[in-house]
């Protein structure tokens, strides 16, 4: 991909999203919070693909993946007033329909077009598919990555003002109870993701989003993770049970796995690596 075809796609992107605005206050906010995560899961590529040293054709072409892998996300929400997958529609399939209905991608080479679909395809798929070449296979994992690294932010910075400014379509809908199910932690403990189907509360969803770090993929996704503290600040907002300090040790200590020769994170004396300051 040259940069003139990426500048073209960021163009047509603008232009697609500025539609989805309403002047409705709730819809515009989560339409701009999509927005907003693409343009920065965009940058997080840039720093993934710069570690990697990827030749320029393919960073340009995986900041292009980044670009559209939640393109089905303003069409979902305008029509199902949600962004769970679960209850609607799965977004990476709708946004490949989007796509293909606007002929975005006709004029990319067949080769490249074929793997920009297969890496938006399979971004929110449990498990990536057999017998991919390692060459597409690196762009399905970038882009898991740089999207968690920015979901992290999301709902970490949510979180911190949840009290002054709830908004329900972050959480979900999901009920905000004290329980975290048995599921939801022993996944941690497993050291794989929890299962959607697992969800049941919104600490649960906070336990799985903590249980993506098993679902990483490069050095760089690691250091960004651990830099910017998204586990801790998850962490933070869980009841203070040792069944949960116990499962989140679980993903701090695959954190540190892969930061081997960097600082270890605070913790609070001889108790949990995660919940420091508790």
């Amino acid at each position: 991909m040259e940069i003139e075809t990426l500048t073209h796609l960021k163009s047509w992107f603008d232009t697609y999203v500025a539609h989805y605005y309403t002047g409705a206050a709730e819809h515009d906010r989560n339409i701009r919070l999509k927005e907003d995560h693409t343009h920065r899961v965009c940058h997080n590529m840039v720093l993934l693909c710069d570690s990697l040293n990827m030749s320029p054709q393919d960073s340009l072409l995986a900041e292009a993946v980044s670009l559209f892998h939640d393109i089905g996300r303003f069409e979902q929400y305008l029509k199902y007033h949600t962004f769970n997958d679960m209850t609607s529609i799965n977004h990476a399939h709708l946004g490949l329909r989007v796509l293909a209905a606007h002929r975005v991608l006709s004029e990319i080479p067949v080769a490249e077009r074929r793997l920009l679909t297969l890496a938006i395809a399979f971004h929110n798929a449990p498990t990536l598919p057999d017998g991919t070449t390692e060459h597409v296979l690196r762009f399905m994992k970038l882009i898991r990555d740089a999207d968690k690294l920015d979901i992290w932010k999301v709902v970490t910075d949510y979180y911190r003002e949840r009290e002054d400014n709830p908004n329900r379509t972050i959480e979900l809908g999901l009920p905000d109870g004290s329980e975290c199910s048995a599921a939801a932690i022993e996944a941690l403990h497993q050291e794989k993701f929890a299962r959607v189907q697992d969800i049941k509360t919104l600490n649960d969803f906070k336990l799985l989003q903590i249980s993506w770090v098993f679902d990483l993929n490069f050095e760089k996704s690691f250091q960004l993770l651990k830099e910017r503290r998204y586990i801790e600040q998850i962490a933070e907002t869980l009841p203070r049970l040792p069944e949960i300090r116990s499962a989140v040790d679980c993903a701090y200590r695959r954190v540190q796995q892969h930061c081997a020769g960097s600082p270890p994170m605070e913790r609070n004396g001889n108790t949990s690596l995660i919940f420091d300051g508790l």
